[in-house]
């Protein structure tokens, strides 16, 4: 057996929820999920549909883009996930859509305001949407590029990875990532959804409000905060 088979299973299975949960289309979109033991992360094959994608054709990669096992070539973004392994420890999955409602934000060159409860019960702050890629980036090495697009935007704007876990890549489209490739796939359509709900928002109100920081911390600290009450212990 393998040595990494669970890897490839645990990325195929994440892989596999994007089209179920409308978040991808035809070949667009990748989740990646990394064994930090190994040194090596799998991720799904590049334009290969979903609709014929099976575990054994995950690509394992290390985390200086060497394909160490697998047939297939791997994403095209394969380097934007390997950047943000490395500069990122803790995570171990991360999911990259082009999921509508995101992508429009994206395209807008906005961050997402965070103007309900909804949004505050997953984050404290507006989804950040990195700004675009100049020229001589884009002519250089762009999938790496890319990842240090990301951490650029964390760093100027003094955002916590750990807690923000998404992002808007301007005139892009989302990334996400998490503990495990799962809850990167989760991240994804909770992103989805809040971006949905602002536009809308938006859409009705243009004058709409920004969450008072009261309710901000309120729900936020009730799902996340150290004397966290929702859910079951």
């Amino acid at each position: 057996m393998s040595k990494y088979k669970a890897l490839k299973e645990e990325c195929f299975e994440a892989n596999m929820q994007l089209p179920k949960l409308e978040l991808v289309i035809y070949t667009f979109g990748n989740v990646s999920a990394i064994d930090r033991d190994l040194g090596v992360f799998a991720i799904k094959p590049s334009g290969v549909p979903y609709t014929s994608l099976k575990a054994e054709d995950m690509v394992i990669v290390d985390l200086e883009n060497n394909v160490v096992d697998g047939k297939l070539r791997p994403s095209s973004d394969t380097k934007t996930h390997s950047y943000l392994y490395r500069e990122w420890e803790e995570i171990g999955g991360i999911c990259h859509t082009h999921s509508t409602y995101a992508v429009s934000w994206a395209q807008s060159q906005k961050d997402v305001p965070i103007l309900g409860t909804t949004h505050a019960d997953y984050l404290a702050t507006d989804i950040p949407c990195a700004p675009p890629m100049n020229d001589a980036l884009i002519a250089g090495d762009y999938e790496h590029n890319t990842g240090r697009q990301i951490l650029d935007c964390f760093r100027d704007k003094n955002l916590n990875h750990r807690e923000v876990e998404m992002i808007l890549v301007g005139n892009h489209a989302p990334f996400t990532w998490g503990s495990d490739a799962a809850e990167a796939v989760f991240n994804s359509k909770i992103l989805e959804e809040i971006c949905r709900m602002a536009y809308i928002t938006l859409s009705i109100n243009p004058d709409a409000h920004r969450l008072p920081e009261s309710l901000i911390r309120k729900h936020y600290e009730r799902k996340h905060g150290k004397n966290a009450y929702y859910g079951q212990k």
